[in-house]
């Protein structure tokens, strides 16, 4: 008999997003972890009866710059709170024309072009490769696109997301390379926070609000900061309503990942348990804990 779980949603919120409305028996509580500090405290509750765990991406009040951000300890933190799953809300910039400033994207794919940051928990002393062909779990996706379209929100289901180092944006010789491999939008904070997500067995999901046109767009020139931060914070208030339409439909007692995202190291480890190094094998406690 398949055994059920009672599923414990992660919630990463990037830019103007902080805190979800609605969050009942509160608690901000401080997880330790062997990868160092987090990107702040974890907000514990329950949204609708379900078990949730909030991180602000870049802490309260933003102080923490995208290629500064420990991916490790956050990911490392859910896992130990308890996380089975993870619904990513990231601001980004729009690389096509049909998606305009507020609106959301469900990606399915990324393009990593980051080159600063620590990218596994797998180090030297016990090796792993995980499957990344597909990096978003299609039962998120499903979840989401359908309380998307409830609340009537501009959503387009599917599209790539460019990641690129940051902090500074792109030249605009760069945007249009981007453009020209077809990516949706581009942002600065969801790799290697996938990867990583993939390597704890996390099911993961990215909700991309577009903010504005990356530098391709003739207008560009014309956003002004001001125009940016009202259509930034429309955003997270309609991710806020997101989170609380699709915590209810993800709650519910379910079986293994059909996608196999809870089960994405049954094969992936392939030193020798002989040659593994003790030291890490304790730092990977809570995100390998299941095969090792």
């Amino acid at each position: 008999m398949t055994d059920l779980i009672d599923p414990v949603i992660g919630l990463i919120g990037g830019s103007g997003l902080y805190d979800i409305e609605g969050l009942e028996e509160r608690e901000w509580r401080h997880v330790a972890t062997p990868w160092g500090e987090p990107s702040d405290r974890l907000l514990f509750g329950r949204l609708a009866g379900v078990r949730c765990v909030f991180l602000p991406r870049h802490g309260r009040g933003h102080p923490v710059p995208p290629s500064q951000l420990n991916y490790r300890a956050n990911i490392d933190a859910l896992k130990r709170a308890g996380c089975t799953e993870i619904i990513s809300l990231s601001a980004v910039g729009s690389l096509k024309e049909h998606l305009p400033p507020g609106h959301f994207v469900i990606v399915d794919q990324f393009i990593d072009r980051t080159f600063a940051r620590p990218k596994t928990f797998f180090e030297a002393g016990c090796v792993a490769h995980v499957s990344m062909a597909h990096p978003v779990c299609p039962r998120l996706g499903d979840a989401l696109e359908a309380a998307a379209r409830g609340l009537a929100l501009p959503v387009t289901r599917g599209g790539t997301y460019l990641v690129m180092e940051g902090p500074q944006f792109s030249t605009k010789a760069e945007s249009e390379l981007y453009r020209s491999w077809g990516c949706s939008v581009i942002g600065m904070t969801n790799m290697p926070e996938a990867k990583l997500a993939r390597e704890a067995e996390m099911c993961y999901a990215t909700v991309a609000m577009v903010t504005d046109f990356d530098c391709w767009h003739p207008d560009h020139d014309h956003v002004t900061v001001e125009q940016v931060v009202k259509v930034l914070f429309s955003n997270a208030d309609r991710a806020r309503a997101l989170v609380r339409a699709v915590v209810p439909a993800l709650g519910q007692r379910r079986g293994p990942c059909p996608a196999g995202c809870d089960r994405a190291l049954d094969n992936a480890i392939i030193t020798a348990p002989g040659m593994r190094d003790p030291a890490l094998l304790a730092k990977l406690d809570a995100v390998a804990a299941r095969v090792l």
